[in-house]
């Protein structure tokens, strides 16, 4: 990241950004300003070609508990990423107009988003899901006008939640998780939901950029259940 006393480092054309001060609260304005420099984990480091593109939502909104992520659990049934809690999103299509415009008709058709009510920020740098073989591009955007969401497609979406940005650094509901691999990587339990994987690793990252994340205990390790291994076996 750039810091204080160094000149802005060029933004790259595969990324964008706005002015956040017109367009979201005070406390996301430092987030949304750093996202398009934001410094990609080696783990999700995309290749220098061959991957299809994609993107994801991370939509801030501010409800009854404070500023919260909108999040889904897939459904079960699905092919791929059965039962897993992700950001809405998808693959970028070609009627889309880049990652943003995916990233705004997935979470419609996933969770039944009113786009017009959504303000994009920023898109941070492309990431790369090697199990999948996406190059996802998170477009970071601020709720400013919430409409109501759940599953808007049973049969790929199992549940749809606003989770407060306070359950999410709570130390209680943090851990890392274990592969069969043996990698580990940070984990949430929130909403019923065990957050693991690509989804968690962009949460602890956007936590950590945006001054939100709070001391927690590193040491606490789960091995990833039977249960979400048998899931992603049948893929």
């Amino acid at each position: 990241m750039t810091g204080k006393d160094q000149a802005p480092e060029p933004v790259e054309p595969s990324m964008m950004s706005v002015d956040p001060g017109t367009d979201c609260p005070e406390w996301l304005r430092g987030f949304a300003a750093k996202a398009p420099r934001m410094q990609v984990p080696a783990l999700f480091r995309p290749p220098a070609n061959g991957a299809r593109a994609a993107a994801v939502l991370i939509l801030f909104g501010e409800g009854p508990d404070g500023p919260d992520l909108l999040l889904l659990q897939r459904a079960d049934t699905l092919r791929k990423h059965a039962g897993q809690p992700a950001f809405p999103g998808g693959g970028v299509d070609p009627g889309d107009d880049g990652p943003v415009g995916a990233a705004l008709r997935e979470a419609t058709e996933e969770t039944g988003v009113d786009s017009s009510g959504v303000a994009v920020l920023a898109t941070m740098p492309e990431m790369y899901v090697a199990h999948s073989g996406y190059r996802v591009t998170p477009v970071v955007a601020w709720w400013r006008e919430p409409s109501a969401v759940g599953p808007a497609d049973p049969r790929e979406v199992a549940s749809v939640a606003r989770v407060p940005l306070s359950e999410l650094t709570d130390p209680a509901n943090r851990l890392r998780i274990r592969g069969p691999s043996g990698h580990l990587g940070p984990a949430f339990r929130v909403r019923g939901m065990l957050v693991w994987g690509f989804t968690a690793g962009i949460l602890h990252a956007v936590l950590e950029a945006g001054g939100w994340d709070r001391p927690w205990d590193t040491t606490r390790v789960e091995d990833l259940p039977a249960e979400v291994i048998d899931l992603g076996r049948r893929e």
